[in-house]
């Protein structure tokens, strides 16, 4: 057998022959050309550029400590006798340093804490299968045999399972949407997620100074936080807002208007509560382009507890980071991409354009270029300004650079709309199976719960035992106007999800399940 041989391994995705050394002792290091893997250097590559401030100072403070080490008794009590003839100046410098401490304290934003959440999860009794979905369309008998054909297409190509939940007003024969049982779905969602948070953080309901609903397509007169305030006895001089008509992102814009009045209000307590109807809002026409939402909309809701108190951060699962807000709606396309009319004979739906994705790409890609500066590291933000320098100044023909957010988050609960928008974000972000998991799995077990599905993400994260101390998790979500919106969260400790409540827990074995991949359906 020769002593020399070639060895192929695999580095970066290639292929490299190398031809091992002579006389090759096995106590030797190896060598690292056969094992290197390029994505380990360009890690390095980010650490180095990123921490590239720190490096810098590294010299400057060894040569302080070597200064500091060579001074004598004599040198410290000369220092002292210098300080003693200037206490004016050192007074009036003390006397500055404490002010601009003290402006800097009183000034900063309060930080926001998530003390816990809870997501609704109904009754086996609320279950609609595929079949039975089917079922209650053919037996509503309003839907021509095309329709019923197209909505048996749209939900194989869902990425909808077999156990999502519908009220009982739309499982019943006949139907029975009216305002009665809207007001009973709304009652059982958000009474059902707000009682399971108040236990799990044995806050008082007395207790909180700030609730925020939303609800895009109900708004009833009380209206539906007038409810909770009535349900649960909370006080007077509580600052309540009832958010309507602003579709699946509304949940993070709730999360956004609570830091602002917790920013104002010190010592206080916000109850967030995102949620949709489906009883008042089931269509029941013929235009294909409304018809979609009956297929893709579930029950669902989610409550959330925010607070400002300092004591409240020992106990808190997240802390807040970042909130962004983009908005679409002075352009008409993006404005009319997903409206509320009425059909040709007067039955209102929602109308989903066929521009709907690509508005979706443009008012996603205004928001990560706000996001972007605040949460990425130098490295990337040098790689994205050197490209965009030779594209646009040097004319030089290069790819865009499309920055890596896997570097700023760990997790990623991007709204469950559907399964073609998952598949675009997938794609455009460069994410892998396993951060799209949550996000896929909410959509096959729960549906699209419209502004309440990205809690039943985080839920499933925490389920998989995902979240650990330090963990940054970034929500995103769709809505009609159009808007984009992010929030960005740091887990404050690891979470063990064995200890409380979740939607998943039960059933979390199961998951991830193989939804099979196939060719999108045009309306």
């Amino acid at each position: 057998m020769s002593d020399q041989k070639n060895r192929n391994t695999e580095s970066g995705g290639a292929n490299i022959s190398v031809e091992a050394p002579q006389g090759r002792k096995d106590n030797k290091l190896p060598n690292f050309l056969l094992s290197v893997k390029l994505k380990y250097v360009k890690l390095g590559y980010h650490y180095v550029i990123s921490n590239a401030m720190y490096l810098f100072l590294i010299p400057a403070l060894l040569s302080a400590s070597a200064h500091l080490s060579s001074l004598s008794i004599q040198d410290i009590l000369q220092l002292w006798e210098n300080l003693q003839f200037n206490l004016v100046q050192v007074t009036l410098g003390s006397s500055l340093i404490v002010f601009l401490a003290t402006f800097y304290f009183m000034s900063r934003p309060r930080g926001v804490y998530m003390v816990d959440f809870a997501c609704y999860k109904p009754d086996p009794v609320r279950i609609c299968t595929k079949e039975t979905f089917m079922e209650r369309s053919r037996q509503a008998g309003t839907f021509t045999e095309e329709n019923l054909s197209f909505q048996k297409k749209i939900l194989e190509r869902s990425g909808l399972g077999q156990k999502t939940y519908f009220p009982p007003a739309v499982l019943s024969v006949p139907p029975n949407p009216c305002m009665a049982e809207a007001r009973k779905e709304a009652e059982e969602v958000m009474f059902g997620a707000i009682d399971e948070l108040l236990e799990k953080t044995g806050v008082r309901a007395k207790d909180i100074g700030i609730l925020v609903v939303n609800c895009s397509l109900f708004n009833p007169t009380p209206s539906l936080s007038a409810m909770i305030v009535n349900h649960y006895k909370l006080r007077g001089n509580i600052l309540s807002y009832n958010l309507g008509g602003m579709g699946c992102s509304a949940g993070l814009i709730s999360i956004d208007l609570a830091k602002r009045l917790l920013q104002a209000h010190p010592n206080s307590y916000a109850l967030v509560v995102s949620m949709e109807n489906i009883t008042l809002n089931w269509y029941f026409g013929n235009s294909r382009s409304m018809l979609v939402s009956n297929c893709l909309f579930r029950m669902g809701g989610a409550a959330i507890l925010l607070s400002n108190r300092s004591c409240d951060r020992r106990h808190a699962k997240y802390q807040l980071v970042h909130t962004v807000r983009t908005h679409k709606g002075s352009e008409d396309k993006s404005y009319g991409c997903v409206f509320q009319q009425e059909d040709d004979n007067k039955n209102i739906g929602v109308s989903l354009s066929k521009d709907l994705m690509a508005v979706a790409g443009e008012a996603l890609k205004a928001n990560i270029t706000t996001l972007g500066p605040l949460v990425l590291p130098m490295s990337e933000q040098l790689l994205f300004f050197f490209t965009l320098v030779a594209r646009k100044v040097l004319k030089m023909k290069v790819k865009p650079y499309i920055p890596d957010f896997k570097l700023a988050f760990e997790h990623f609960c991007i709204h469950a709309g559907g399964r073609a928008v998952l598949d675009e974000l997938e794609k455009n972000l460069e994410l892998s199976d396993w951060h799209m998991e949550p996000s896929r799995m909410t959509l096959y077990r729960f549906g699209n719960t419209s502004s309440s599905s990205l809690w039943y993400e985080l839920a499933y994260t925490e389920a998989k035992r995902r979240i650990r101390k330090g963990d940054r998790t970034w929500q995103i979500a769709f809505g009609s106007g159009f808007k984009c919106n992010s929030a960005v969260w740091r887990a404050l400790r690891t979470i063990n999800p064995k200890k409380e409540k979740n939607p998943w827990i039960d059933e979390i074995h199961e998951f991830p399940v193989h939804v099979p991949k196939v060719e999108a359906i045009g309306s």
